[in-house]
Order: structure tokens, then sequence, then C-alpha cells
């Protein structure tokens, strides 16, 4: 599902249960949390995206964010989608304050 992650709107976020049991050390525990996860991304997949294809006129619109689990940007034209791009952050990412996390959004979507 990688190539999938930009076209599933906080997929970095839904996934994160999922990822945290191929770290190195984690002892494997499927429970409540991967399963609801894994639910939600399969049902993700499956449905129709709504995203469209970028027009040679008019502007685009760039969106990022950040949080505590993640950084996260969308592509828009015309107030619609084109992309999503996101992804959790780093190890050495989680102890950055607000600002730093916010710029670290901003570079990433750059």
């Amino acid at each position: 599902a990688g190539y999938y992650h930009r076209f599933v709107e906080g997929f970095s976020r839904l996934a994160l249960p999922l990822t945290k049991l191929m770290r190195k050390g984690e002892r494997f525990v499927w429970n409540e949390e991967q399963e609801k996860s894994f639910e939600e991304l399969k049902q993700r997949l499956v449905s129709t995206p709504v995203l469209t294809l970028p027009s040679r006129s008019g502007e685009f619109q760039i969106y990022s964010d950040a949080s505590k689990k993640g950084l996260g940007c969308v592509l828009m034209q015309h107030g619609k989608v084109i992309a999503y791009a996101l992804r959790q952050l780093k190890l050495y990412e989680v102890n950055y304050p607000t600002h730093d996390l916010e710029l670290a959004a901003v570079v990433f979507t750059l």
C-alpha cells in the first residue's frame, strides 16, 4: 500500500499502529488498535478517491500542517484536491517544539 499513501488522506496517521509493529525490537502484538487501523486503511483503499487532475490554467494552493505524529500537505487547484502528501515523524523529530514542526511541514511540502 506504500504507493497509494499519497491518495489516502491521513494515511500515515491511520497506518501508525501498523508501522509501529515493524520497528526493530518491537514485539509483534496484533490487537484491536491494529485491527481498526487495518480495516480503515483497507476501506479507504477500495473507496473511490476524490482527486482531480491539475489544470493548465489557474493557481495552485498548498496547505501544510504538523502534529505530534506527522507532517502533511495538500495540493489544491480551484478548490479541489489534486494530491495529498503525509509522513510520520522521524524519531529525532518527535521532541521538536511546535514552531519547528510547522517549519518542517513547510519544508516537506516544498
